[in-house]
């Protein structure tokens, strides 16, 4: 068996001739320095800390100001990677944000970081909507742009402000989520093998009603009864999701395993996705990665989709956790369905 869900990767034989072409220069995140913890919404809704730290492994949350946008956060997290990358704002070439949760429709969020951060009024920058999986999307995107030497510097940034989009009326979706962002400055690689090995992004669009926002686009458009119903907020099966990210997740981890000659134990790092802590020992059973080589932090930052991925990177960077020549794979699952991975020689 062979395809997206079965962990192996039908274009392996090319990949593993592949020397990488882009490196991660520099990371960063931000998280809003409001922390809500599960003792805090025991006092506003119907549950309680037992019920979601036995679930989801989540004990807080980090929850923006109000006049906090996602631009801000990325602009944040986006001047702490570029700080670590030893780069000014202006070298940067491109700019790629990973959000569903915009400040406004129209322009990107990206325009609004270009002209926090005081880059080159001639960067091109755009949102991409991948959900959970949107810093791997950009990943992915950036690598191909570095790599073919259309572009030397590109920021990557995943950010969301989740809080302004779940429905705090249930009580099985708004405990799993929070604010967040994190990025990333990515720039050529040398000839030493460390960089980006590999990237591999999916989708399959017959889940799309299982997690999703359904009202307030063209299909949809707002109005007073798409209020009502709520249907402007998150909605989401989450017993569908579950079964579908622990395999998707794990495919995608041994995909890129196997499309650069590796086994589970070459691997020094797995930075998932923070959904749920059951879904990422799933992924470990799958996969056979050592649990102590899973970075963690889901505990204090909940879900917060795009951004996940990158801010657990920048934690466990400036923890002093991932030393260089280290082998590290990335992994997330969201909305769509869509998901991926990553391998990078750190």
């Amino acid at each position: 068996m062979t395809g997206p869900l079965s962990g192996r990767a039908e274009s392996a034989a090319p990949l593993r001739a592949r020397q990488p072409g882009s490196r991660i220069l520099g990371t960063g995140h931000y998280l809003p320095s409001n922390v809500v913890t599960n003792r805090d919404l025991e006092k506003v809704m119907d549950t309680s800390d037992e019920w979601i730290s036995s679930r989801t492994g989540i004990t807080q949350r980090h929850i923006a100001a109000p006049d906090e946008a996602s631009s801000d956060m990325a602009t944040k997290a986006a001047q702490r990677a570029l700080e670590a990358a030893g780069i000014a704002a202006t070298d940067l070439d491109l700019i790629i944000v990973g959000t569903i949760s915009p400040d406004m429709p129209m322009p990107s969020t990206a325009m609004f970081v270009q002209r926090n951060l005081g880059a080159r009024k001639d960067c091109p920058g755009f949102d991409l909507s991948a959900a959970c999986a949107g810093f791997i999307y950009g990943l992915s995107i950036a690598d191909a742009y570095v790599r073919s030497g259309i572009y030397k510097h590109v920021l990557v940034v995943g950010v969301e402000l989740l809080s302004r989009i779940v429905n705090w009326e249930d009580r099985t979706s708004c405990v799993l989520f929070g604010d967040g962002a994190g990025a990333v400055v990515l720039g050529p690689a040398k000839n030493d093998g460390r960089g980006v090995l590999s990237t591999h992004i999916y989708a399959d669009g017959s889940m799309i009603e299982s997690l999703c926002i359904p009202g307030g686009g063209s299909r949809t458009p707002f109005s007073a009864e798409v209020l009502a119903k709520k249907q402007h907020l998150v909605h989401m099966v989450g017993t569908e999701v579950f079964k579908y990210a622990v395999k998707g997740l794990s495919a995608s981890v041994l995909t890129a395993l196997e499309a650069n000659n590796m086994a589970p134990g070459d691997i020094d790092w797995l930075i998932p996705h923070q959904a749920n802590v059951r879904i990422l020992d799933g992924v470990q059973h799958r996969t056979g990665i050592p649990k102590e080589r899973i970075f963690i932090n889901i505990a204090d930052t909940a879900n917060t989709s795009s951004a996940s991925v990158p801010i657990a990177l920048d934690q466990a960077v400036r923890a002093g956790k991932i030393q260089p020549g280290q082998a590290l794979v990335f992994c997330a699952l969201g909305g769509g369905i869509a998901w991926g991975s990553a391998l990078v020689r750190w």
